[in-house]
């Protein structure tokens, strides 16, 4: 079952997601895409085919209306209608514009992907079916034909039977119970899902040693080399590989097969639960594959990217090609890469150890009610600063930035940032410079309350004895010294390194970060619902729930999240992700626009025609390189662990 039923499954899918579309355009009260929005990061996901989502999101709606969660969300659903009529507006300018040249030189950059396209590889992606629910489920197994879910305040996951009434991972708990009555709720038990991932692990490592964690509950693999050892089809390998892990784990995984890892992510997702899809690795199959493929269906492509892109007329990855002349005015270069590479079904091969991604920054911060007052907010820094002292010391870094964030009790969000002369770690230093930051939003905001604080330190220093990365090299180091007098500067975003990145790593970053978003934002609506009843107040579960397994004691202790200053949305405390994120948000912002229909079949003439051009003049094309391949890139989550 290869590309024939994955276009069968797709034109579902899209009827689906049109009729969504279609009954949030009932209500007059101007509220339709915000409806939308609420509806939440996991509409996509496997067992919601059949759900009313009318009905969920005016559960949703009517449910969070009036807290400060949905008071935050009008605004943003605001501000994103706004930015939507302006890229209208400048779509139609762009309409009276000769974009030739923007055509000619799109077309080049197609021709230049498909030269370089590789389909030597066999990537697979790997994902455990309702993880948590399911490890649970074997402790308790009357609750695999109920309707059951994992975490209290927010849900971060649940059976294939809850998901029949709308329950999903992202959910505010209340909410849940309004669409399932009878739904079961379970504690987290984080001890209890590593140790199940790290049997997963265990079985991983024999099909590739060099497998890549994405999530606690998924992982790539590069199962070329496997196949060809023991001269095996690639999904007999990886029917082999589920057989063995419900053989020996009691859980179940579903499986993508492709020739890289954006197709396999995809692909994944298709015959869930317990199933697995291949699509193959031709060219034709992967472009018909892509062509009627929901943009949302995309790894990195989030609600806000989807509306932005449907706003143009941009619906399905097919759509996508008569538009290159204008997606570089309208999204920006980066996001005009990956917009083509999506199109073509291009991605990257590589896949590596996460352990082997060099960290980029330390941090923590609290989430709390409402807290003012000098001495009590100093009492907090202080805090903060002791722990940050625990992490910089257990993971062996100083840092020469010291950033300060802080969020509002009106959910804005603040950061400041401080180049101490010097490399700091000491609770002691890392108090002293963030004083004078905090004083001075003291100043700027008579009376300010917070709900969040936390401390990050970027541009790190190994305080190891010897300062060498993985493969012996000395590790990168930024081009300030630090050593100059105390000065602030705004977070910078050009952080591009010496290697040409894939540039779906950072959209698939950006789509991760909205989902956490989503999950913290629901966490504290479920905070406020349950007001005066302080021993069911979810703490932090959403934040521990996505987090890496690496290291069990912080788990245990907080999460690392900043807020972007463009969008606001909350940031994994990494600089080169968050710096990614920044530059992706500003791209993002640039105006975007139109649409000029050009024929598909004139890319198959460009390809043959540049490829007699190139091979007559003896014209080399730079292959691309991974980000996965440079130790030098941000440091990963690590999920299942490493070795």
């Amino acid at each position: 079952m290869i590309v024939d039923e994955a276009l069968e499954t797709t034109a579902a899918d899209t009827t689906n997601v049109s009729e969504t579309d279609s009954h949030l355009q009932v209500t007059n009260d101007g509220h339709d895409s915000l409806r939308y929005h609420l509806l939440g990061p996991s509409l996509t996901k496997a067992g919601q085919d059949s759900v009313d989502q009318q009905k969920v999101s005016e559960i949703i709606y009517n449910a969070s209306k009036g807290s400060k969660y949905f008071n935050n969300e009008e605004y943003k659903d605001k501000n994103l209608t706004q930015k939507i009529e302006r890229i209208l507006s400048r779509k139609r300018q762009l309409e009276r514009v000769d974009l030739a040249s923007d055509l000619r030189r799109a077309d080049d950059y197609i021709v230049e992907q498909e030269v370089s396209r590789d389909l030597s590889q066999t990537i697979v992606h790997i994902d455990c079916d309702a993880f948590y629910a399911a490890v649970e489920e074997l402790d308790r197994p009357e609750l695999k034909d109920v309707p059951m879910a994992v975490g209290k305040g927010v849900l971060t996951t649940c059976n294939y039977h809850a998901r029949k009434f709308g329950c999903r991972s992202g959910m505010a708990g209340f909410v849940a119970m309004k669409l399932c009555p009878s739904l079961i709720c379970l504690p987290l038990n984080f001890e209890k899902y590593t140790a199940k991932a790290g049997e997963v692990r265990d079985i991983l490592a024999d099909y590739d040693t060099r497998f890549e964690s994405a999530s606690i509950d998924e992982a790539y693999l590069n199962i070329t080399q496997y196949c060809e050892d023991h001269e095996m089809d690639p999904e007999d390998v990886v029917t082999q590989l589920r057989d063995e892990v419900h053989q020996k784990t009691k859980i179940t995984i579903s499986a993508g097969i492709a020739a890289n890892a954006k197709i396999a992510k995809i692909a994944s997702n298709r015959n869930k639960p317990n199933g697995q899809f291949r699509v193959a690795s031709e060219r034709a199959v992967i472009l018909s594959f892509m062509h009627d493929l929901p943009t949302r269906k995309v790894n990195g492509v989030g609600r806000v990217f989807e509306r932005e892109l449907d706003a143009i007329g941009i619906k399905t990855c097919g759509d996508i090609y008569p538009l290159r002349a204008y997606l570089s005015k309208l999204f920006g270069e980066k996001a005009f890469h990956f917009l083509i590479q999506c199109y073509l079904g291009l991605g990257r091969t590589a896949v590596q150890p996460a352990g082997e991604y060099e960290r980029k920054s330390v941090g923590t911060e609290s989430t709390f009610r409402d807290v003012s007052g000098k001495a009590e907010l100093r009492e907090k820094l202080r805090w903060i600063a002791e722990e940050l002292e625990k992490d910089l010391i257990r993971t062996q870094f100083k840092g020469r930035t010291l950033v300060l964030k802080v969020k509002l009790h009106t959910y804005e969000v603040l950061t400041r940032q401080v180049i101490p002369p010097k490399a700091v770690h000491v609770a002691d230093d890392l108090y002293a410079y963030a004083l004078p930051m905090m004083a001075k939003l003291e100043k700027e905001i008579p009376g300010m309350k917070l709900r969040l604080m936390g401390l990050r330190c970027t541009n790190l220093v190994s305080t190891k004895k010897v300062n060498v990365n993985f493969f012996g090299l000395l590790r990168h180091r930024t081009s300030n010294n630090g050593d100059g007098p105390l000065s602030t500067k705004a977070p910078s975003s050009d952080d591009d390194g010496m290697w040409e990145v894939w540039p779906e790593a950072e959209f698939e970053e950006a789509a991760r970060q909205e989902r956490e978003d989503d999950m913290n934002e629901l966490e504290r609506l479920s905070q406020e619902e349950y007001v005066g009843d302080t021993s069911q107040q979810p703490q932090h579960a959403t934040h521990i729930a996505r987090s890496s397994v690496l290291d069990q004691e912080s788990l245990e202790k907080h999460e690392d999240f900043w807020d972007c200053p463009i969008c606001d949305k909350p940031q994994k405390a990494n600089d080169k992700e968050f710096n990614e994120h920044i530059d992706h948000c500003l791209s993002r912002q640039t105006i975007k626009q139109a649409v000029k229909d050009m024929p598909i079949e004139s890319l198959d003439q460009s390809i043959s025609s540049y490829v007699q051009s190139t091979s007559s003049r003896n014209i080399g094309i730079r292959k691309r390189k991974s980000p996965f391949s440079n130790p030098h890139e941000s440091k990963k989550r690590l999920f299942f662990g490493t070795r």
